[in-house]
């Protein structure tokens, strides 16, 4: 941020929140909530910090504009009013040892080769996947009252990067997230670089600084919800598709992005989790790509989707031969147009390997 950049009124500022807001609903599905609120809670409170220094600062960084929050989650009407104050670009920070953003080193945008995808035999590996869920319901034990839902994923994600006049697309290296959340949702810690710098995390706890405590719900599936849910597949996409309406960019994609948020950073049990994969089958345009592959570099076949409106197909992988899940992605199939014409087929806006999902007695204990 250059300290001789005049700062904004609020009208002004209510403009770029307002350009901000039309550039999220474009470009990320709407059902991605609550998972990852505290993502974006804690980049806007890192930016009001650089803000009320940027007159203390002799050289301007290079400033990103971000391409997605990485897993965003948070309703855009709480969006427009976390937003009245301030204007989100993503800060990065020099270090001495390279540029930084929120603490996670960034480097090259990440690429891949798009994998050929085809509807045959989309109904036969949703029924696999389903089956081998259930079977392994036995190593997935009930979240009790005063335990918590742990889960260790490494994620990373790809945004565009503007140093003065000049924009190119860069990502932020693969980082480590942990996450703790109890059966409620009411208590939690998030240790996350990409968050905050901190090496001892921050909280998640209720009620949030705002005084809300959110009620269990697709956009914040606490186990406790989850548990209670309707095991039935065609009941649990009518209640999906009810309750998402008129978000995300087709109703289509946007149940299937709601599906795939409860895959990865949540915790359904067992019965629901086959559930939830007979229940994505029912989805029109659900495809099978038979080489994807996860964060941290394993392969594995994926049921997708591709968002046309977005150009963008996000991916879930699983092991070819026990089919147990093994992360997401979302890469870039067609081009763009504009600005985002720098977003290349090929490109991966965001990808995630679940390491470790399991439930701990004590918050920011590990199994």
């Amino acid at each position: 941020m250059n300290a001789n950049t005049p700062r904004q009124s609020p009208a002004e500022r209510d403009e770029s929140a307002q350009q901000l807001l039309s550039r999220t609903a474009r470009d990320l599905p709407a059902g991605r909530h609550q998972f990852h609120k505290e993502r974006l809670m804690a980049q806007i409170h890192q930016i009001q910090q650089e803000e009320r220094t940027a007159a203390a600062e002799a050289v301007a960084p290079a400033r990103t504009r971000r391409l997605r929050l990485p897993r965003p989650a948070i309703a855009l009407p709480v969006l427009a009013a976390a937003l009245a104050g301030t204007v989100v670009t993503g800060v990065v920070m020099n270090d001495g040892g390279g540029v930084r953003d929120g603490g996670v080193a960034t480097g090259p945008a990440l690429t891949t080769p798009i994998g050929a995808a085809t509807a045959k035999g989309v109904p036969q590996l949703l029924g696999q996947i389903s089956l081998a869920a259930a079977e392994t319901g036995g190593s997935h034990p009930a979240v009790k009252p005063g335990q918590y839902v742990y889960i260790e994923s490494k994620s990373a994600d790809s945004f565009v990067k503007t140093v003065g006049d000049k924009s190119s697309l860069a990502s932020h290296a693969l980082h480590r997230r942990q996450v703790w959340m109890s059966s409620d949702g009411t208590k939690g810690w998030l240790i996350d670089p990409a968050v905050n710098d901190s090496s001892e995390g921050e909280t998640l706890s209720l009620p949030d600084e705002q005084g809300n405590t959110p009620v269990g719900g697709l956009n914040h599936p606490t186990y406790d919800y989850l548990a209670k849910l309707t095991t039935d597949p065609d009941k649990i996409l009518a209640k999906i598709y009810k309750e998402t309406k008129g978000q995300g960019n087709t109703p289509d994609q946007e149940a299937f992005t709601t599906i795939g948020d409860l895959l990865v950073e949540s915790y359904p049990p067992a019965e629901l989790y086959s559930a939830l994969f007979k229940a994505a089958a029912k989805i029109p345009g659900v495809v099978v790509v038979n080489d994807a592959v996860d964060a941290v570099g394993r392969h594995g076949i994926a049921v997708a989707r591709l968002d046309e409106t977005s150009g963008e197909r996000e991916e879930w992988i699983f092991d070819k031969k026990t089919h147990v899940f093994l992360g997401d992605r979302a890469v870039k199939v067609t081009a763009s147009t504009g600005e985002d014409a720098l977003i290349k087929p090929g490109t991966v806006t965001f990808t995630n390997a679940i390491i470790t999902r399991a439930v701990v007695d004590g918050m920011k204990q590990t199994p």
